[in-house]
């Protein structure tokens, strides 16, 4: 029988699997006296720990979630649109800023971050609108 082949290969992937887990690692040993202290890693603080008591935040943050944003938006992923991230990162949280970005958000439209048309929300009011632009650009990082 011919069982050679797929068994070799088999144990192949095997080997390469174990070794990319870090199975082919050499490891040496510390000594309380070599060891370097370890740096306490960062505490990485949520968003809502964040900003929980930020109105601005609260606000939106409702506002966002009872829309249809999501749809095409993530805080830190491109999915259609933008990151809230991303958008954060190309405005100034200006008023004159929230109030353009309201408009567009309630216009809909085209060309500045691609072909892909946003569209356009007309059963929002501004109020809402500069809430949501509000939060997004709250999150620049």
């Amino acid at each position: 029988m011919k069982i050679t082949k797929p068994l070799n290969l088999a144990l192949l992937a095997v080997a390469g699997l174990t070794f990319a887990c870090g199975g082919g690692e050499k490891s040496t040993e510390t000594t309380a006296e070599t060891a370097a202290p370890a740096a306490a890693p960062a505490q990485e603080v949520s968003l809502e720990d964040k900003y929980k008591d930020n109105p601005i935040y609260i606000k939106g943050i409702e506002k966002v979630k009872g829309s249809d944003c999501t749809s095409c938006h993530m805080v830190d992923r491109k999915i259609v649109g933008p990151s809230y991230a991303e958008v954060a990162a190309k405005y100034e949280s200006t008023e004159e800023n929230i109030t353009m970005l309201a408009q567009k958000v309630i216009a809909g439209g085209v060309g500045v971050w691609g072909e892909v048309p946003m569209p356009a929300h007309p059963g929002l009011s501004e109020e809402d609108a500069k809430d949501m632009v509000a939060y997004v650009l709250l999150l620049k990082k």
